[in-house]
């Protein structure tokens, strides 16, 4: 019962994902890229960034990799070269969306904490560097997860399948690389966004709190600040694609944890609760993936109007 309703749910779960996942997040590349939403250069890159590898994600893990075992377990992309090549890419996808994420919350640190090193640092030309070294990066630190991967079965003298190498499980190597890359994706990460983020906060209060001060004793009243205003909506816009990312993580940071201290190598049955965290975990992580642009739809009017236009050009023409 247990394997049926875990399996049911997933096989209901993934589809659904990729069929929003990868429309929304090429809508949100699109409309970023017109450059129309009234965000800076800065800012729009990292997004778009983003956008691209959750995009990448979508297709890689839950599409090639998830679905294909379930609904097409003998298709060419079950050969097992071509199931290792998916195993890589959704890895390199993952990191990268995860490190994008962390980079655009330090810009947003830098931007509003380090007046000095802002006009140097927020720049189109710094953020287009940024997101392709994390990316060159990504795809290094993920490439020996494809050789971790073996055939798991044989038709027609064709390796089909994959499974990780018993040398996987017994070799201090791999031990130590899977730490290594836990430790890097996701611990790093959500420790660094939440630092990042308590100290703009703290930064954010205190600037307030001064600018109020001068502005009331300068005119005597209070009067809307243009300046408080564009950084407030930076802040709504950092917050919630920050504060999403550790929602959806955060389960599957304390199950990494957890299983790495456990020492859990496997599972006495598919009703092992620990099980239905790892799955409950993952299905939680990948839904990151399609989440930013139903942010940008609440929290940015510009990108609203600009979706509002695309949605109704086709019934325009």
């Amino acid at each position: 019962m247990g394997h049926s309703l875990i399996y049911q749910i997933e096989s209901i779960y993934y589809p659904v994902l990729a069929a929003i996942g990868v429309p929304v997040n090429l809508v949100a590349i699109v409309i970023l890229s017109r450059g129309r939403c009234g965000l800076s250069r800065c800012i729009t890159v990292y997004l778009v960034g983003m956008a691209v590898s959750d995009l990448l994600l979508v297709i890689t893990e839950p599409i090639l990799y998830i679905i294909v075992i379930m609904y097409f377990p003998y298709s060419f992309l079950r050969i097992t070269p071509v199931c290792s090549l998916t195993f890589f890419l959704f890895s390199a996808a993952t990191d990268i969306s995860v490190w994008l994420t962390v980079i655009f919350t330090f810009d947003r640190f830098v931007a509003i904490c380090c007046e000095k090193l802002k006009t140097k640092y927020c720049t189109e030309k710094t953020a287009a560097v940024v997101v392709g070294t994390v990316s060159a990066l990504g795809c290094l630190e993920s490439l020996p997860w494809y050789f971790t991967q073996e055939q798991d079965y044989m038709i027609d003298n064709v390796p089909m399948g994959c499974l990780y190498k018993l040398s996987y499980f017994t070799s201090p190597t791999w031990g130590a690389f899977e730490l290594f890359n836990y430790i890097l994706t996701p611990c790093v990460p959500v420790f660094l966004i939440l630092l990042l983020n308590i100290l703009t906060v703290r930064r954010i209060l205190f600037s307030s709190k001064v600018r109020r001060g001068f502005r009331s004793h300068s005119n005597g009243e209070s009067h809307k600040d243009p300046e408080m205003e564009n950084r407030r909506k930076s802040i709504i816009l950092l917050f919630s694609i920050s504060g999403s990312f550790i929602l959806l993580w955060v389960t599957r940071v304390v199950f990494v944890i957890y299983k790495r201290f456990a020492d859990i190598q496997y599972y006495s049955s598919y009703t092992d609760p620990v099980f239905i965290t790892q799955e409950t975990s993952k299905m939680l992580q990948l839904l990151s993936s399609c989440t930013n642009t139903c942010i940008y739809t609440v929290t940015q009017t510009k990108f609203r109007q600009e979706l509002t236009k695309g949605v109704k050009y086709p019934f325009n023409i």
